[in-house]
């Protein structure tokens, strides 16, 4: 039988008996593995989440339920629902098939409906207050995914909370009238007014430091959530650069696009916790503006092109006085966003002098924002619209991100934009009074620095999958790739000779850092050898060391363009050592 499997699996790949194509096989499937791994992960997610959430067909009927769902309506197993047809289904909702066509008709013409509040009838009779969000998949016509949270507390809250501004309102309108008639009892109205205003403060703070618990533990997961993540890029990454049969290399996209999707969401979301609870301060120095663009320009090419869209930036010597590290994100979701929005023509990264600040601008001739909804936009969960040039939706945090970014910072942003022309963003920040000379080479292109071939590369992480993830992607560059998770087994890798460069994740067992190991290693071999840092931590609490050890930072999930961009400038003998 295990014959017959890896003969099918082999004709599913499109492999031959010949043994120069079997010689592949054990490692394809190996990745293959990998992979099968990574969306079990996304299974367990979607049967063991704490809100409901389904799969259905528009004209009715569900194709997927998790396990949260049946629970919350009362239902002994998703089997249960997956059984009903399509009465049985529509009649959940409490007001029956004519609020199904409802959402179905909003559905069809908007393609997404969020904040959805309805009630739904339990298997027991009783009902339940929900809040739903649903969307159509493009990939998949004819069939909407709906999440769906129980919001019956918040309901009965606030019924609570209005019969007790009812019975505020009537006890203060009863005090009024019995005031006109005697003073008698003035005192007591005080002091019950000033009862309900503690009640009341308690209950605010009470409910802001629930709020400010959420907050932290979504920035202190962070790690944890973003370690899988960044192992499934790199093996990804890994598979998407060989040469795969068309139908494994379809559904190998269709992984990169969905990973690439839950990596924007998980980013946006910690970005916004951090954001909120002040995590985040600013660390002002003067910034070249020149090799800000230079760095983006690497990053964003290979973004440009493959959407079919031509990059220019503007070389310059300016330089800004600011948080170099804040303000190239709010850059790169500009950028991002260009790229995403563009369905044809060109994106300027520029710069003007504005009398003591300098305003950095990213034009694009996409489709233009109209103005009653250029405010709107700047706002949590607003989109720029439907029309994705690249095919993939974002949740509409990133320009809210940047909003809060831009407040930190002291900077100002602004929006010019007009429909079917494209959008200018700008971010305007005080300029240094020192000033570069004008650049007089062009800049570099991604082509340039995409030999590491032979380059003896040392790789140190305490987690063992990103240790072979990263070793797969390194040796498909044709790196000699060296693993260790410490100082110790580095020192044992190395075998008495110095790497050519040191990849190290900040974060590694018994509280060492990488930056003390990178330092450790170069007095060990008395040399500076170059170091890229990777990171799940973004506040760069250790931007002091790391910018006198000369490491640029690259934050997980690494993107495969930038780490190789980064690599190869760190490898240039001639070239600056960043610390953005």
């Amino acid at each position: 039988m295990a014959k017959r499997s890896e003969h099918t699996l082999a004709g599913l790949l499109g492999l031959s008996d010949q043994s120069a194509r079997k010689s592949h096989y054990p490692e394809l499937l190996l990745q293959l593995e990998e992979v099968e791994r990574e969306r079990n992960r996304y299974k367990w997610l979607f049967e063991h989440a704490t809100y409901g959430i389904f799969q259905a067909h528009i004209g009715g009927g569900f194709s997927a339920v998790n396990p949260a769902l049946a629970n919350m309506l009362g239902y002994s197993s998703a089997e249960e629902l997956l059984a009903m047809n399509r009465t049985e289904a529509d009649h959940l909702f409490l007001a029956g098939g004519d609020e199904v066509k409802r959402i179905r008709a909003e559905l069809l013409q908007k393609t997404i409906v969020r904040g959805y509040e309805t009630r739904l009838l339990c298997k027991d009779g009783k009902t339940l207050d929900v809040l739903m969000n649903l969307l159509l998949k493009h990939d998949e016509p004819g069939v909407l995914e709906g999440f769906v949270a129980d919001i019956s507390e918040r309901k009965k809250s606030q019924a609570r909370l209005q019969q007790l501004n009812q019975e505020l309102e009537q006890r203060v309108a009863v005090r009024t009238r019995e005031l006109q008639l005697s003073n008698d009892g003035l005192q007591q109205q005080i002091i019950q007014r000033e009862q309900m205003e503690v009640a009341l403060r308690e209950a605010r703070d009470a409910a802001e430091e629930a709020n400010r618990s959420k907050d932290k533990y979504l920035a202190a997961a962070s790690h944890d959530l973003l370690q899988p993540l960044n192992a499934a890029r790199l093996l990804i990454s890994t598979l998407r650069e060989r040469t795969l049969p068309q139908a494994e290399s379809h559904l190998l996209e269709r992984a990169h696009m969905a990973l690439e999707g839950a990596e924007d969401l998980l980013a946006d979301l910690l970005d916004i916790a951090r954001l909120d609870q002040a995590a985040i301060t600013p660390s002002l120095s003067v910034c070249s503006i020149d090799e800000l663009f230079r760095s983006l320009a690497s990053e964003f090419e290979p973004v440009a092109e493959a959407a079919g869209l031509q990059l220019s930036v503007f070389a310059t010597g300016l330089q800004a006085y600011t948080d170099c590290h804040l303000l190239v994100r709010i850059l790169r979701n500009f950028l991002s966003n260009a790229c995403r929005y563009t369905p044809a023509g060109r994106i300027l990264l520029g710069v003007r002098r504005r009398g003591d600040n300098v305003r950095l601008e990213v034009w694009d001739t996409g489709l233009g924002i109209a103005l009653d909804q250029q405010e709107k936009i700047f706002q949590e969960f607003n989109q720029l619209g439907n029309n994705h040039a690249s095919g993939r939706k974002g949740v509409g945090l990133g320009l809210a991100i940047v909003e809060r970014i831009a407040t930190i910072i002291g900077a100002r942003i602004q929006l010019r934009s007009t429909v079917g022309r494209g959008s200018c963003f700008s971010v305007e920040v005080p300029l240094s009074q020192v000033t570069a000379p004008r650049p007089s080479v062009s800049l570099p292109s991604p082509a340039d620095s995409h030999n590491l071939e032979g380059q003896r590369i040392l790789v140190i992480d305490n987690e063992p999958e990103i240790l072979h993830s990263m070793g797969a992607l390194l040796t498909q560059w044709r790196c000699d790739v060296l693993l260790a998770k410490d100082y110790s087994g580095a020192l044992d890798a190395l075998d008495g000779q110095a790497p050519d460069l040191i990849i190290v994740d900040l974060n590694l067992d018994n509280d060492v850092t990488g930056l003390q190991v990178v330092e450790q290693l170069r007095r060990d071999f008395a040399h500076i050898i170059p170091a890229v840092l990777i990171t799940a931590d973004y506040t760069d609490q250790e931007q002091a060391l790391r910018k006198k050890l000369q490491i640029p930072l690259l934050t997980k999930p690494v993107r495969p363009g930038k780490l190789r961009a980064a690599l190869s400038h760190q490898l240039k003998p001639s070239a600056p050592q960043p610390t953005q």
